[in-house]
């Protein structure tokens, strides 16, 4: 008995415990150069930095816009310039690709269908072929990985949520300075399930241009402006409002500078880094910010704002050489950074704890753009829906839920999050 229970102990010991910090970042490579990768770090190191090529002995593909996680077994891989939307495990494995949606960018999901936006001005459906006059959102059966609708948006549209049913889609027009037609400045909505508009807010801001973060009922969308005389600005959108059915100028907050690569940290903030290019002076300028975005709305801009980051976050990431993505893991905490450099070599990662201290840096491969977190325990537990208090989730499942709507197993002290429907600071007993 006793050889027995040491034996058992021994195996507990040398069990492996599951990975904590399993990120995937997605190397955008050279435009037309079809050299993107994608890296994969575990738990303080970089195990490949070519990890879709080493599991399928292909390329990935031709400037790799966007990543998102769909459910436990399935992610999602907008590679805009091989008009590809590739679909792989978390292990890396590809499952399926969809050719149908030419000059794809970003992506969202409902757990079902995954929505994608597109530059193009056609899409394969599985009732023919859709032509656009602008851009359109194609919407994907993931169960046949078809596209079974598509709705026309704005010129050139970029990111895309999704928000109690509704897709929020920011138009660019960033295809201004060389066709016929000018900068948008509208967010289209879109009832998800039909696809059919619902209304355009006009934030009366030109070329909403990237990815764009969630927190509950808030999205931070960035604008560069337009390289000249339009200075760049963040735009911050109460769905919410949206749904409610407010005029245009009470449902967004605009913020007097950039907010390039923006994430969503633990708390429900949002963090930014702003780039502000000039043709001019061919100069960069850049802003750094923690946003908090029910303080923004309910105060016009006033307050909410704080040009600060966690520890020396903000001190690291002045000493980069050019700034690439950033990216808060909403399962543990951890926050990441990128340096593209030159743009023509290698990148480099930061990895900082959730209090802001720098662990380590790490090469990886050319224009690191995108990152995402896989969850710890392999469970994907689904942003949608949201169960921040602005959106008056009433859950009384017991569960503790951080302000983004990830499930956590493992609530850090002193961090606010949710259970039963109310918001509290978790202090170890």
């Amino acid at each position: 008995m006793k050889h027995l229970l040491i034996f058992i102990l021994s195996t507990l010991l040398l069990a492996p415990a599951n990975a904590q910090e399993r990120i995937i970042i997605l190397n955008e490579g050279n435009w037309q150069a079809d050299n993107g990768r994608m890296s994969y770090f575990e738990d303080g190191a970089i195990v490949s930095n070519k990890w879709f090529r080493d599991k399928n002995g292909m390329k990935l593909g031709d400037t790799p816009n966007d990543i998102i996680q769909i459910n436990d077994n399935l992610l999602a891989v907008a590679i805009n310039w091989s008009n590809i939307v590739q679909f792989i495990t978390p292990e890396g494995l590809a499952v399926a690709a969809t050719e149908d949606v030419p000059n794809n960018r970003k992506l969202c999901t409902d757990g079902r269908y995954v929505y994608v936006t597109s530059y193009g001005h056609e899409c394969g459906t599985i009732d023919g072929m859709r032509e656009f006059t602008k851009g359109y959102v194609a919407k994907i059966d993931i169960s046949d990985f078809k596209v079974v609708d598509a709705v026309e948006v704005g010129y050139e549209p970029e990111g895309i949520a999704i928000y109690k049913g509704l897709l929020f889609v920011a138009n660019s027009g960033g295809y201004a300075f060389n066709e016929d037609h000018p900068y948008e400045t509208t967010v289209s909505v879109i009832d998800a399930a039909t696809m059919k508009p619902v209304r355009e807010v006009d934030t009366g801001q030109i070329n909403l241009y990237g990815k764009m973060s969630q927190s509950g009922q808030y999205l931070c969308i960035n604008s560069p402006g337009d390289y000249y005389d339009i200075a760049a600005a963040t735009i911050i959108l109460d769905c919410r409002a949206v749904l409610e059915g407010k005029p245009d100028s009470e449902c967004f907050t605009k913020l007097e500078y950039a907010a390039t690569c923006n994430t969503t940290d633990r708390l429900g903030n949002f963090l930014a880094i702003g780039s502000r290019y000039s043709y001019y002076t061919s100069d960069y300028q850049f802003d750094y910010s923690t946003i908090a975005p029910a303080a923004v709305t309910a105060s016009g801009g006033l307050e909410g704002v704080s040009e600060d980051l966690p520890g020396t976050m903000l001190e690291d990431i002045k000493a980069m050489q050019m700034p690439y993505a950033i990216y808060v893991n909403p399962y543990t905490g951890y926050m990441y950074a990128t340096d593209a450099g030159g743009f023509n070599s290698a990148g480099t990662l930061y990895q900082w704890d959730p209090d802001g201290k720098l662990l380590g840096k790490h090469k990886i491969y050319i224009n690191p753009g995108h990152i995402l977190a896989l969850p710890p325990d392999g469970h994907f537990s689904g942003i949608e829906p949201v169960l921040a208090p602005e959106t008056g989730s009433t859950a009384t499942d017991g569960k503790i839920y951080n302000l983004q709507g990830m499930v956590i197993d493992r609530p850090s002290e002193g961090q606010i999050y949710i259970r039963n429907g109310r918001k509290y600071i978790h202090k170890t007993r």
